[in-house]
């Protein structure tokens, strides 16, 4: 009997860039958030992966490689940490560099958070919900009209 897997509320349709140089990664990610209700959108370079989220600016994390030709996972979240839209995005570093002090390097460089490769898809997804559960609120704001008084919809 085949199991049919719940929508996570928390990540049913959020949106995620996964910005990786190998298809064969940005495959595996899609095909395991898609199951949870994530919407996938992917670049295979640190300057796509910048131009996509410059063309889809209500993107709610990004899941960025570390070790990618031209501009590296560094590079790609230095950048992306420069533009205000952009400042509080939670950015996951994705990546096959696990030794002691990678972790450290890619938080310095921007990353929100880092899931070593290959990757436990329920540990990024927990991660995922941890994000997303700390960029809610912001999420829930909602304008009154012309004044500047700002309403938390009641939960």
């Amino acid at each position: 009997m085949k199991q049919i897997r719940q929508c996570d509320p928390m990540l049913a349709g959020r949106k995620v860039a996964v910005i990786d140089d190998d298809i064969r990664n940005i495959f595996s990610l899609t095909s395991a958030l898609e199951e949870h209700g994530v919407e996938l959108h992917y670049a295979e370079s640190g300057r796509a992966g910048i131009e996509l989220l410059q063309r889809i600016p209500d993107v709610d994390a990004a899941l960025i490689d570390i070790m990618m030709p031209g501009m590296d996972g560094y590079q790609t979240m230095q950048e992306i940490r420069t533009m205000p839209q952009f400042s509080s995005l939670p950015i996951i570093a994705v990546t096959a560099k696990a030794m002691k002090g990678d972790r450290q390097k890619c938080i310095e460089a921007g990353a929100s958070d880092y899931v070593a490769k290959p990757v436990d898809i329920e540990q990024l997804v927990s991660v995922l919900r941890v994000w997303f559960h700390r960029t809610e609120r912001p999420r829930l704001l909602k304008r009154t009209g012309t004044d500047n008084v700002v309403n938390f919809p009641a939960q």
